[in-house]
């Protein structure tokens, strides 16, 4: 696989903006977008489909052949939030610049509302299940991540800025900010 010196990998739970967020960057730097659940989409049709007619297990491959698909492209690539799940993902993730976006579950309660997410779907509450697959995710997030951006307030272009900013380099990650990053989580 190529990697490519301008790959920005936005990785996060379901809900953290990282389509929305990815879209405006790439926009900002000029640069092409990929976002992987979408291509699943292209490729197989709706992901909550896809898991209920084959199964969580084709879907995470598709999901992978997505990854693979976005990394080759370059530019800013969305991925998936299971999608680090992956040994292999992981590994490619190393050979680029990884962002974590985070959201607080008040915050995504909003986000995903009535989504046709599947690892949401049955029983009674949604946002505790979304609770509990991030905090499950939470460390596989954290040890990729080179940068950790939180959405929960303020306005998204905030975010999209100090994203722009640290991938221009005109930024120091570690200087206070008011927004999250790596060496700052406990």
């Amino acid at each position: 696989m190529t990697s490519h010196s301008d790959t920005v990998v936005l990785i996060g739970p379901m809900g953290a903006g990282k389509t929305s967020i990815g879209k405006k960057v790439a926009r900002a730097l000029s640069l092409p977008f990929f976002d992987t659940d979408a291509a699943v989409v292209r490729d197989h049709g709706p992901i909550d489909q896809l898991f209920v007619e084959r199964g969580e297990a084709q879907f995470r491959a598709a999901e992978r052949a997505a990854v693979v698909e976005g990394l080759a492209t370059g530019g800013v690539v969305s991925l998936g939030g299971g999608a680090v799940l992956d040994p292999e993902t992981r590994a490619d993730l190393a050979r680029h610049r990884v962002v974590l976006l985070t959201v607080s579950p008040r915050v995504v309660a909003g986000r995903v509302r009535d989504s046709n997410r599947p690892l949401l779907q049955g029983g009674d509450d949604a946002i505790e299940r979304w609770t509990a697959i991030f905090e499950e995710r939470r460390p596989v997030y954290e040890e990729l991540a080179d940068i950790i951006l939180d959405t929960s307030t303020g306005p998204l272009q905030d975010v999209v800025d100090a994203l722009v900013a640290w991938v221009r380099g005109t930024t120091d990650p570690s200087a206070p900010t008011g927004d999250q990053h790596k060496e700052q989580t406990a």
